[in-house]
């Protein structure tokens, strides 16, 4: 199974392609991952409904073929390090990709959001805080990195 960070936003400071590449180094090969970045749409004098659509496209092209969604919204479901642990054990035994998508300012385009909610995936947040977009993109390496280490029972994740 391999795991697709889809992030809306570029040319990100070094730090936090420096962050991820730490991470995505460090998971096993059975689940590697990767992060392809999406251009954001251009805003000039654009809706915010035709910005969403723009980048929805985008996001589309980039999907692996059938490959369950995973939506990170401020609306998501809340999971602790792990219960995502358990909920990526699970996807793991069906053998599928994921696909999880970061949206840029304006977030994701709804039709994404339902997309994933109904293809098998889910809608999760990362926090009840608002997070740059390069924050959510490093902490999501990260709570990746930690879930597999719950799973494989490494004692980077400290219990209690």
């Amino acid at each position: 199974m391999k795991l697709c960070v889809i992030a809306v936003g570029h040319r990100m400071p070094d730090w936090v392609a420096e962050g991820c590449a730490e991470y995505i180094k460090r998971m096993p090969r059975e689940m590697a991952v990767s992060v392809v970045e999406i251009k954001p749409e251009p805003r000039g004098s654009k809706t915010r409904e035709q910005l969403l659509s723009a980048e929805k496209a985008r996001i589309r092209a980039a999907l692996p073929g059938g490959c369950r969604i995973v939506a990170l919204d401020e609306r998501g479901e809340d999971l602790s390090t792990v219960k995502l642990a358990a909920r990526l054990e699970g996807w793991m035994g069906e053998g599928r990709d994921i696909a999880l998508l970061i949206g840029g300012a304006d977030g994701l385009d709804p039709e994404l959001k339902a997309e994933a909610q109904q293809n098998g995936g889910a809608m999760l947040r990362l926090s009840s805080l608002t997070l740059p977009h390069a924050m959510a993109r490093l902490i999501l390496c990260e709570q990746l990195y930690r879930a597999v280490s719950v799973i494989r029972n490494h004692p980077y994740h400290r219990e209690g």
